[in-house]
């Protein structure tokens, strides 16, 4: 079989569509991965409907895999045919994920243990990715600069350290919560909705505010459960409304995390205080290094349990099942993964 089914988006703000395109060839220190599971993100629509972080048209979407590795190329050692793998896709055609074959560095690449599904795999990519970044990524001055677990001294270094996630239900928040543990924060303060109180504390949070409850009143609800001062809040929102809300409760000195562009109000701000935004990819060379530092972990993690994949929805219809799923994102879910199976168009 040289050709496969993708689901492009063929121009600005164009109507996704189905075609057929030929199956790339990895070359020197790539993959050929067969997508048996492909995560949906916000940032999917977003691209076809916005136009935003794309120049060059068409693309194939899709930021999330997980599947089987069917060729890898030169000088590829940590992976091998028929290896069941994870990895994060990028926005052109050649790696994308909404198609039934994509390409991925294999430095950026891992394994998936045995306890957990296909399914369950493609949940973690995009928003362990957000996390890492977020939390650990240190080049430049725009950033948080976390010493990350997987350095000496860093697993458990901020034990009595609070951390407010906003969001804490989304994709990305329950990675932030999951990394916050492992770093040893705490109190983690998770704003989510109170039915899903019982999961986020199953992956690490301590204290969960209701979403429902008014922003304006977060800054005191934060001080009812910790005095000591908030220097890191990961809003994993980020709209104007939880930006503004998150940077009433960081103390001065302190940094908010942000996966949108910055939107508290400027009478608000001040130079104690600094927003900095996510970008959630490791296939630019400036964060190359810190995903291949977590990929080398994050098979391990998995297997113990330390990460947890999001609660996953398999959406029937394969390619054409991301369609209607695309739609239900830009409405908003909480605390689930929408998931399609390239290889139903087969």
């Amino acid at each position: 079989m040289s050709t496969q089914k993708a689901l492009y988006l063929p121009e600005l703000k164009g109507k996704l569509i189905i075609k057929e395109r030929d199956i790339p060839e990895p070359g020197p220190g790539e993959v050929l991965i067969e997508v048996h599971a492909a995560g949906l993100n916000p940032a999917d629509w977003k691209i076809s409907e916005l136009g935003i972080l794309v120049t060059e048209y068409p693309i194939v979407l899709g930021l999330d895999s997980a599947g089987i590795v069917k060729k890898v190329g030169p000088e590829v050692t940590n992976v091998a045919v028929g290896d069941r793998v994870l990895h994060s896709g990028f926005r052109n055609v050649r790696s994308g994920t909404f198609q039934q074959y994509t390409i991925a560095p294999a430095e950026i690449i891992a394994k998936i243990p045995p306890n957990l599904t296909l399914d369950q795999a493609a949940s973690i990519p995009l928003a362990a990715a957000a996390a890492a970044v977020g939390l650990y990524y240190r080049t430049g001055t725009d950033v948080i600069s976390l010493t990350a677990p997987w350095e000496k001294g860093g697993r458990g270094k901020y034990a009595g350290e609070p951390i407010l996630v906003i969001g804490g239900s989304s994709a990305v928040g329950q990675q932030v919560v999951q990394f916050a543990r492992i770093s040893g924060f705490s109190p983690i303060i998770a704003t989510g909705s109170l039915h899903n109180e019982t999961y986020l504390k199953s992956l690490g949070v301590t204290h969960v505010i209701d979403r429902d409850a008014s922003l304006s009143a977060l800054h005191t609800a934060v001080k009812k459960i910790t005095a000591k001062p908030v220097k890191v809040v990961f809003d994993a929102v980020s709209f104007a409304d939880t930006q503004n809300a998150a940077y009433e409760v960081l103390a001065p000195g302190g940094k908010l995390i942000i996966v949108l562009p910055s939107a508290v109000d400027e009478d608000k701000t001040t130079p104690e205080k600094q927003a900095v935004m996510v970008y959630s990819s490791f296939w630019g060379t400036e964060r190359r290094e810190l995903g291949k530092n977590l990929y080398a972990e994050l098979t391990g993690w998995l297997e113990a349990g330390e990460i947890k994949p999001n609660n996953i929805e398999v959406l029937p219809g394969g390619l054409v099942g991301i369609l209607s799923g695309l739609e239900r994102l830009k409405k908003g879910i909480s605390a689930v993964k929408l998931i399609a199976h390239p290889q139903e168009n087969a």
